[in-house]
């Protein structure tokens, strides 16, 4: 048996001359227990004492008696009772002189070596002499008992050696895992599920660990930064010897320091702080400690980051929160959402074990909610417990409200419990100026800039600075300021719970107003052409405005941004939402309301209308506001849209009411409103092949066109001017008006009618003699999906196609269309303005005369 003193030496420096009194006591009180149960005192030395027994029941009833004694001794105050560790060891050793020399009395050290102050350990061997010999020695040791702790590896010896804890009435129990120079590397939990993806982001940050001391993972809640960090931990433990530790802030209930203590195996030293013992503990070891939750504690969490890494300088530091650590050289890295493959990879799994094992052959509907779940692991292990309940079709329908799709009444209280938990953990702990910045911009229906983020009120950049420290908003490219669906879903109920959510949607729809303001308007006041493109970055915030306008917001502010939607919608659809949105807006518009922007409401519910009877209705009604506001622009359109049908009515009747429009806008002085006129009545002479009067009329309304922002991205003159050329056989003149019609309609954002100038480009191919990139043009414009495609010219398509199957036979014709339509519009529109110039083709028709 061996014992010792912890901690002696600072026990010394605290009590002074008082501790030669507390030694000699501690001696006495030692010498008398064991000499009771036989023990031999072969060596004392300072604070030590090697003993020898003749049995290992003896000894084990000696260490128990003395430990009672000396917790029963009355010391000269409290903090001077001396902790002593006692070692225990059976096994065979040669006498000389009044010692043993034995391998075995170095393995009775060490056991000594890796127990605690009160604490008693034995060896296997020890242990086995005591348990085979019990039924004899039961009285002695009445009430004791022995805890296996485990397999330690003992320093200076390359076997494990097996360690028992001595337990009996009147000792301590609880202690850290011994305390071996050798013992187990890492503190770090058995994982209860497989870890899935993430594979590059492991890479990533076990690079960055091996090039930075301190790293912090900073992420959302339910992000997987813990664990992330503890899968990387395992990839790392061989390049820290002295082990990786890992301890938690939010769990640390005694203090940071004694938690990485505990985790470390070291005791309290009696008159000295802890941080202390930890730093010369670790002072020279190379070793990894993982501080997890930091945000439960950021203060204290930088505090012991900060003293680990000045004191310890083979020491590095991982840390994880939602926000940095604050400290000198610390490398932030940002965890990401998870990619969509190992998302859908992740709910796959997840949702197998949540139906008892049977993995889901709906593969095509788990990728759809992955999707919706944007790659927090949270979400998705949520949504798979969800899936016992709902079918993932459905439950992808409601991620509109992410928090009641998810949540659940009988969640716990834990931060990763539950999205509202986890959410609501961050939100506390948010200064109030950040409060208001994220209920403003929870109704905003996507990324912002900083311009808008200023326009949100004073001090929004500090604001939004601490958002994105505390992981709420994303910086994205642009730079632009990105709140997750999940945020903003916890974000507009908190909104809606201070009773400022009107307040913040009316501040949205102004903001909205001056955005299509600064689109539609150039600086020097003249309206800009229509642009598909420039709308696409306001469409999603138009139309949430637009939707709070016709649900209880402002009317005319609602009917001016449906004007500006109407484009978009009718080129990428949406027509359905569109009249609904319209209607809400007519329902809560009184009697006094301007007749002129009703009647621009009715023309545009009259060009969403699938039904012809709904489009004469909204006509007939947009006719009336305008009589009533006296806007001879409005009639001349609403008069216009309800008389011009090219298909319905004969061309005799047609024709007379092209003119008749054209000749009512004239005489009110709004001659750009008969531009459609004069678009309809071209088409139909070019039908009748009066192309001479088609060109004429075309020619002179090019300045009706420039006059109409709505139409100018079009270049309908051109596109009509260059089906005309190709009727005459003008192949020249074809090509460089639908060049020039394609190129504008691609830079405005119209992919329909930039698709049928495709296929009028195919046709002048055809005509020119190059049948199979004719084909494939064909085949290209024709699988133009989503795009809004004319209806008119579809025979004369229709006899080009004909003409080119007839002249490359099925077979080619087939192939060659096939392959237009794979190859996407993208490469299909390089591949029609990469189609040369027939200037200085043979037998073109300009050509031929510029020779004669």
């Amino acid at each position: 048996m061996f014992t010792d003193i912890e901690g002696s030496t600072r026990l010394a420096r605290m009590l002074g001359d008082t501790y030669r009194a507390v030694l000699n006591a501690h001696r006495s009180v030692l010498r008398a227990a064991l000499s009771d149960f036989g023990g031999v005192e072969l060596l004392t030395e300072g604070d030590s004492f090697f003993v020898a027994f003749d049995n290992a029941e003896a000894a084990v009833a000696a260490c128990v008696e003395a430990q009672r004694r000396l917790a029963a001794f009355d010391w000269p105050r409290p903090d001077a009772a001396p902790k002593v560790r006692m070692g225990l060891h059976t096994g065979h050793a040669t006498p000389i002189g009044v010692e043993y020399a034995s391998p075995e009395v170095h393995r009775a050290a060490r056991v000594a070596a890796a127990a605690h102050g009160g604490q008693v350990l034995c060896s296997e061997a020890t242990a086995l002499a005591v348990t085979t010999n019990f039924s004899v020695t039961k009285e002695i040791l009445a009430g004791v008992d022995l805890l296996d702790l485990g397999a330690f590896r003992l320093r200076g010896f390359d076997d494990d050696e097996r360690i028992f804890q001595v337990l009996a009435p009147g000792l301590e129990r609880e202690f850290p895992r011994p305390r071996t120079a050798q013992a187990p590397r890492h503190n770090l939990p058995a994982e209860h599920s497989s870890f899935v993806g993430r594979q590059a982001e492991a890479t990533e940050l076990a690079e960055l660990i091996s090039h930075h001391r301190l790293v912090s993972v900073v992420g959302p809640g339910g992000a997987g930064k813990t664990r992330l960090s503890l899968k990387v931990a395992e990839q790392v433990l061989d390049a820290y010897p002295g082990g990786v530790w890992t301890i938690d802030a939010e769990s640390a209930s005694g203090g940071l320091p004694a938690a990485l203590a505990s985790a470390l195996g070291l005791r309290p030293e009696p008159g000295r702080p802890m941080i202390e013992t930890l730093v010369e503990q670790c002072a020279e070891r190379r070793m990894l400690v993982i501080l997890q939750t930091c945000d439960a504690a950021p203060g204290l969490t930088a505090t012991l980051a900060h003293r680990l890494l000045s004191r310890c300088r083979r020491l590095d530091v991982l840390a994880t929160g939602r926000a940095p650590l604050g400290l000198p050289g610390e490398t932030v890295w940002r965890i990401p959402p998870m990619v969509p493959a190992d998302a859908f990879a992740l709910l796959k799994e997840r949702a197998a074990a949540a139906l008892g094992g049977r993995r889901s052959d709906d593969d095509e509907h788990l990728a759809e909610l992955a999707a919706r779940l944007e790659g927090s692991p949270l979400a998705i292990e949520l949504a798979s417990a969800r899936l016992r309940l709902l079918p993932a079709e459905l439950l992808a329908r409601r991620l509109d409200d992410p928090i009641g799709a998810l949540d659940s009444d009988a969640c716990g209280d834990g931060r990763h419990d539950s999205l509202r938990n986890s959410l609501e953990w961050s939100y506390r702990r948010l200064g109030s100026r950040a409060t208001e910045l994220l209920h403003r911009l929870a109704v905003y229906a996507g990324p912002v800039d900083l311009a808008t983020v200023d326009w949100c009120g004073e001090g929004a950049l500090s604001a939004l600075s601490e958002l994105v420290e505390k992981s709420l908003v994303e910086v994205v490219p642009g730079p632009r300021y990105r709140m997750s669906d999940l945020v903003r879903s916890y974000a507009l109920r908190r909104l809606a719970a201070t009773g400022d959510e009107p307040a913040a949607r009316d501040r949205h729809l102004a903001w909205s107003l001056e955005t299509l303001t600064d689109v539609a308007v150039d600086t020097d006041g003249q309206r800009r052409t229509v642009s598909l493109t420039d709308l696409g970055p306001y469409v999603s915030e138009w139309q949430a405005a637009l939707r709070w306008a016709s649900a209880g917001g402002d009317v005319r502010a609602g009917l001016r941004l449906a004007g500006a939607l109407n484009p978009w919608w009718r080129e990428h659809g949406g027509a359905g939402e569109g009249r609904a949105l319209l209607t809400r807006l007519y329902e809560r518009a009184d009697e006094e309301a301007d007749p002129a922007g009703l009647a621009q409401a009715y023309l545009i519910h009259a060009d969403l209308a699938d039904e012809e009877s709904e489009r004469d209705a909204f006509l007939i009604r947009a006719e009336a506001a305008a009589r009533r506001a006296g806007d001879p622009a409005l009639l001349v359109r609403a008069l216009g849209s309800r008389r011009i049908r090219l298909d319905e009515h004969g061309e005799q009747a047609t024709e007379v009411s092209c003119r008749s429009v054209i000749a009512e806008a004239e005489q009110a002085g709004v001659a750009t409103e008969s531009l459609p006129a004069v678009l309809a009545l071209a088409e139909l002479f070019w039908r009748r092949g009066a192309l001479t009067e088609a060109a004429e009329l075309l020619g002179a309304a090019r300045h009706l066109e420039a006059g109409r922002p709505e139409d100018r991205g079009r270049r309908a003159v051109d596109w009509l001017l260059g089906m005309v050329a190709l009727r005459r056989g003008d192949l020249v003149a074809a090509h460089d008006h639908l060049v020039v019609a394609l190129r504008s309609r691609l830079r405005h954002g119209f992919r329909g009618a930039a698709a049928d100038a495709v296929a009028a480009i195919a046709a002048r191919c055809a005509l020119g003699g190059d049948a199979v990139n004719a084909t494939v043009l064909f085949g290209g414009a024709e699988a133009a999906r989503g795009a809004r495609r004319t209806e008119s010219f579809g025979a004369f398509w229709s006899e080009q196609q004909i003409a080119l199957r007839l002249a490359l036979g099925d077979a080619a014709f087939d192939a060659a269309y096939a392959d237009g339509a794979n190859l996407g519009f993208d490469r299909i529109v390089a591949m029609a303005l990469a189609v040369e110039h027939p200037d200085l083709e043979d037998g073109a028709a300009r050509f031929a005369q510029i020779v004669r």
